[in-house]
């Protein structure tokens, strides 16, 4: 069996990292059962920007939003980079009126670059 490919959204990092959310429980079992499957987790760079935006500001949590942010410095952790080559990928294969958001459709650049079997969207 190949190991699973999971691309996760801020809203998946900000539950884990934020222990009044709703679905901090979920998040944690989740997250332990993605280890125990060995999958391939990548965090697109935009994921772990908004995460953290909402941490500090919405949140109002500085200090959960800089030891989220300190936790994505291991380098054992898969960061996927949008950079001009995603855009550029991006525009050229984007579809005009899908009702799909912006950042939910560049992160399905990156999830396209990492080729995984099954996409779930939420």
């Amino acid at each position: 069996m190949n190991n699973p490919v999971v691309i996760v959204d801020a809203d998946a990092i900000v539950a884990q990292a934020y222990p009044d959310d709703s679905n901090h429980k979920l998040a944690t079992t989740v997250s332990g059962t993605l280890n125990d499957l060995n999958a391939q987790v990548i965090y697109p760079v935009t994921a772990i920007l908004e995460a953290t935006t909402v941490l500090q500001g919405r949140l109002n949590s500085g200090a959960t939003a800089y030891g989220t942010s300190v936790t994505f410095t291991d380098p054992n952790i898969q960061i996927a980079e949008i950079n001009q080559e995603t855009q550029n990928q991006f525009v050229k294969n984007q579809k005009v009126g899908l009702g799909k958001s912006y950042k939910m459709c560049l992160v399905s650049r990156v999830c396209w670059k990492a080729k995984p079997k099954r996409v779930i969207v939420p």
